[in-house]
């Protein structure tokens, strides 16, 4: 027989056997669309609202389909299915009625219906059960000869958030001298744990501690507890440059003291209030923040104190960083001699921690 015959047989024979079988044998994961589309393939995972698939025509092909979109979802293995209530059913997705999964929870066969509208996510990655974020950075500056300088300052703050707890760590410390003279010695601490009761609400309690050589202070006390409300969350935004943003406010009640060194010290009862807010505008690039802690007196409405830190974070290169910082301070009755307001500038270079 001619080659020209066989191949043409061959071609024949190929169609035929697509128009019989036009699935592949092994179909494997069976997406259906609200539009009646099918997508063959493997489900990788659905988070986020996204449900990405690898495609059974191409195997590095990875398709990514609103969940919103789907109609139906049938798998040939088990799965994790994470309901909006917390709830995780692990099994096999059988074929449903369309608008809602059925579970084949393993190792019982029992079918769980599920609506489509209460999945959170499909297999969705493992989060560790604490996760931590943060940087810490020092600066130095020093002369000799003509001039004699000394300069250190040094910056720290670790989070360590769970689903229920979120603790916070702030320092500072700032030392100089010039020709042998003391010229600035500062130092502050935070510490505040919050204890979230929904997704966006928290109850707080927090101390701050500073020490300032030339405000005439041995040591600042304030401890305060009260609500807090996460108005902006990692993830409220889709935007790549939006996307890891947190902006939290919180309020309450607290004990204020100050240890003046020539001047009596101070105890009072004063509200707190603070603002915190974290814009990484592009991820391990640039990030913008701002910190504040206002504590006006109950008693005295012409007694308050200010403490504002903002600045930026560059990423230099993997997860060293360069850290430009504004620190200003108003203290409104602050002791004789001893000008209201204080502001530090300061220029680190360290190392950050977290995602």
């Amino acid at each position: 027989m001619p080659s020209s015959s066989v191949s043409a047989l061959s071609a024949i024979t190929l169609a035929c056997c697509l128009l019989v079988n036009p699935e592949p044998a092994s179909a494997g994961d069976i997406v259906v669309l609200k539009n009646g589309s099918t997508v063959y393939g493997e489900i990788l995972d659905m988070t986020e609202g996204n449900l990405r698939i690898k495609t059974s025509f191409g195997t590095e092909e990875t398709i990514s389909i609103k969940w919103s979109e789907v109609a139906q979802v049938t798998t040939d293995h088990p799965l994790p299915v994470r309901l909006k209530d917390g709830t995780v059913l692990i099994g096999t997705l059988a074929e449903s009625e369309k608008g809602s999964l059925k579970v084949k929870v393993d190792p019982l066969g029992v079918v769980v219906p599920v609506p489509l509208d209460m999945v959170a996510g499909v297999n969705p990655p493992v989060k560790p059960p604490v996760e931590f974020q943060g940087n810490f950075t020092l600066g130095i500056a020093g002369a000799s000869g003509n001039s004699e300088l000394k300069n250190f300052s040094g910056l720290g703050e670790l989070v360590g958030r769970s689903e229920k707890l979120r603790l916070t760590l702030i320092g500072r410390y700032v030392y100089g001298e010039s020709n042998s003279q003391l010229a600035v010695r500062n130092s502050r601490g935070t510490i505040k744990l919050d204890f979230f009761t929904t997704k966006r609400f928290f109850l707080f309690t927090s101390a701050y501690f500073e020490q300032d050589t030339f405000q005439d202070l041995n040591l600042r006390t304030a401890l305060a507890a009260g609500p807090g409300y996460q108005f902006i969350d990692k993830g409220d935004f889709k935007s790549p440059y939006m996307s890891e943003m947190q902006l939290y406010g919180e309020a309450g009640l607290g004990y204020f003291n100050e240890d003046f060194k020539i001047k009596p010290d101070q105890t009072s009862t004063r509200l707190r209030w603070s603002i915190k807010w974290d814009w990484p505008i592009i991820k391990d690039k640039i990030a913008v923040y701002h910190y504040d802690e206002f504590f006006p007196s109950v008693e005295n409405s012409q007694d308050f104190y200010l403490t504002t830190d903002q600045g930026f974070i560059f990423h230099i290169i993997r997860d060293f960083v360069t850290k430009l910082q504004v620190t200003y301070r108003y203290n409104n009755r602050p002791p004789p001699g001893i000008q209201s307001s204080d502001t530090i500038y300061l220029i680190t270079f360290g190392y950050s921690i977290g995602k």
